[in-house]
């Protein structure tokens, strides 16, 4: 796929929806660090169905261990792996309180020392939240990148390194989002709404459906 192409690509997404975001529901850096750790192998839905009843009692690195963990796990029962997501948060809050005065820290490094935080959520909360043009990429767009052929690569620190290499600067800071929604509603996984799709015409997919 050629760079102009890759250009008309993300135009489209951006003309569709100008100011893309991510679907958990958050105020804060913290909120969204703690709501990323949680949807791991879990939808957003489920996710904003725990912290709608968290966050009003606890959403901050004290408040959360002030609940305990037995408190905090009551509320996040619902989400699959809940027990050591759970034990996880505990953990950062303690270290976000004893190193950073309860504030989210806004580099890699940092971020990938908390327990529970790959990678991926690393790049989810330095993109959305503090808006720097990293790429977390998920099983949705691992699947777009390879599908389109806008990044095609064998892993994901693979599709990461050339969707960072390839995507045209002007789209970088929202493309994570605009992909994931894409992979999410259109680009399924099991059967691609090709017919109805608004890319259609310039993927490189080559077992499209009418759908």
């Amino acid at each position: 796929m050629n760079k102009t192409i890759r250009h008309q690509i993300f135009s489209r997404w951006r003309e569709e929806n100008p100011f893309p975001t991510t679907e958990l529901e958050y105020t804060s850096p913290f909120e969204l660090l703690i709501a990323v750790i949680l949807s791991a192998q879990a939808t957003d839905v489920g996710v904003n169905k725990a912290t709608r009843k968290l966050y009003p009692i606890a959403n901050t690195p004290e408040t959360i261990l002030q609940l305990g963990l037995e408190g905090l796990k009551s509320y996040v029962k619902t989400i699959g792996l809940y027990n050591a997501k759970a034990e996880n948060i505990i953990k950062t809050c303690q270290i976000l309180m004893d190193q950073y005065s309860s504030q989210v820290p806004d580099t890699r490094e940092a971020l990938e020392a908390l327990p529970g935080v790959g990678r991926k959520t690393a790049n989810v909360v330095l993109n959305t939240a503090f808006r720097q043009p990293a790429m977390a990429v998920d099983t949705h767009i691992f699947r777009v990148a390879n599908r389109t052929r806008i990044a095609p690569g064998k892993n994901v620190l693979e599709v990461e390194k050339k969707l960072l290499r390839f995507i045209p600067k002007e789209f970088l800071m929202d493309a994570h989002h605009w992909m994931i929604l894409h992979g999410r509603y259109v680009c399924t996984a099991r059967k691609p709404k090709c017919g109805s799709c608004m890319i259609e015409d310039l993927c490189e997919y080559k077992e499209k459906t009418d759908i």
